[in-house]
């Protein structure tokens, strides 16, 4: 009998730079989970480009009623209405899809690999494993490259012990903490499925032992009131939660500690440094890959 997956639709608008956020906030509606990326024309990030704004559900849209919206939106805003494109994905198996076109990456010292690679591991790099499974974070994405990269250059300066994988995906960051740190690490996602594919991960890793891997909206869950304060917090997850996170961040981490926030557009940086900088935390570092940015934070 061959396997069934569930059904995914795909909806899509071609925007504005300038009419990201107000479209944005329609798809975080009528979508399980909303992406990004930018078609640039013109080689420079702030020319002449145009964005991608994709959703997923799994349910089916009602085309109607996410039109309307746009419309009323369209119309506050002054911006011109997009045209909505919604697709039903073909019932195939999207993870194995996605590793067969999934390439080993170098980010800092670390080295990802997917299972199904038999290649050699360079020498003096720390290998992370990663079967994605049904979680994001396959370590592919320019927000992944770029923490693992700020990991990295955390490492020369400072050993870390308490580190918090908030958001974890498939648990890469917090893998790599643990290995890097040789520490105890909790990793939380919203996504139960993601929480097991990271703990799968992190055994697959070695560092099953040393990696608590928990279900959580936020800071919500109380194995993140019990383990604080932690001295790293790393969030890839988006720009919008991660400002509505900013007073919970604050809350959770050690005077002395540092946080990694990724998942955010470059141009999005200073709306996140504007929910964090109330909350005592200033910029220390940022590094940007092909627009996205990775961002260390501190008192």
């Amino acid at each position: 009998m061959p396997i069934v997956f569930p059904d995914i639709w795909h909806l899509r608008l071609i925007v504005a730079p300038e009419a990201v956020d107000a479209f944005e906030e329609v798809f975080d509606r009528f979508a399980e989970s909303v992406t990004m990326f930018m078609e640039d024309k013109s080689g420079i990030s702030d020319g002449d480009c145009l964005w991608h704004l994709e959703g997923y559900s799994r349910t089916p849209p009602d085309r109607a009623q996410i039109t309307a919206a746009l419309a009323a939106v369209a119309a506050a805003t002054g911006h011109d209405l997009p045209a909505l494109e919604v697709e039903r994905l073909p019932n195939v198996d999207w993870v194995l899809e996605n590793l067969r076109d999934f390439p080993p990456i170098d980010a800092g010292r670390f080295f990802v690999r997917g299972s199904h690679w038999d290649g050699k591991v360079p020498v003096g790099r720390t290998e992370l494993l990663v079967d994605a499974g049904t979680a994001f974070g396959s370590g592919e994405h320019a927000t992944t490259r770029g923490c693992l990269t700020m990991l990295d250059m955390l490492a020369k300066r400072r050993r870390f012990l308490h580190p918090l994988d908030l958001g974890s995906g498939s648990g890469i960051l917090g893998i790599g903490m643990a290995k890097m740190w040789a520490v105890d690490v909790l990793a939380t996602d919203i996504d139960p499925s993601a929480v097991k594919v990271c703990a799968n991960n992190a055994r697959m890793n070695g560092v099953g032992a040393r990696f608590t891997s928990v279900v959580s909206d936020g800071y919500r869950n109380p194995a993140l009131k019990k383990g604080k304060p932690f001295d790293i917090i790393v969030a890839n997850i988006l720009a919008k939660p991660l400002m509505r996170m900013a007073k919970d961040l604050a809350a959770h981490l050690a005077p002395d500690g540092v946080a990694v926030l990724s998942g955010l557009l470059d141009w999005q940086e200073r709306m996140v440094m504007g929910a964090h900088e109330p909350q005592g935390l200033r910029l220390r570092q940022r590094l940007v890959i092909d627009g996205w940015a990775t961002l260390l934070i501190g008192r």
